[in-house]
């Protein structure tokens, strides 16, 4: 597996983004797919989390109504749509595969390099 992530970019305060997440080795579809974000001197925290096929998805609170995450498996693609986008979450976001959906970054095997959201005020 090898997840590189795409889509971030600077945004005013309500703005949308929408980031991909692609396995270039097109074996993602047979892993549950999480987002998480840093920032520089913090641990990363959950986002977001979709099972194998999709039926099932995970949110963090502060995310959700505003976040979305779907997935495309012939594309060996996993998207998350930024709605309403806040100053807060302004983080390097990360994409994972793993086993189960989880929130925990330790039931997350393969780890993208990220991809840089910054919400101007």
């Amino acid at each position: 597996v090898q997840l590189v992530e795409s889509g971030g970019g600077l945004v005013q305060t309500g703005g949308s983004l929408r980031l991909s997440c692609t396995d270039s080795e097109r074996a993602a579809r047979t892993f549950a797919m999480g987002w998480f974000r840093q920032n520089p001197g913090q641990d990363p925290e959950f986002v977001a989390a979709i099972s194998r096929g999709g039926g099932t998805t995970y949110y963090a609170d502060s995310v959700k109504g505003r976040f979305n995450i779907s997935r495309d498996d012939a594309k060996s693609t996993v998207y998350l749509q930024l709605n309403s986008l806040k100053p807060e979450d302004t983080a390097l976001y990360y994409c994972a595969a793993g086993g189960v959906v989880s929130s925990t970054t330790r039931q997350y095997t393969y780890w993208g390099r990220g991809t840089q959201v910054t919400v101007s005020s």
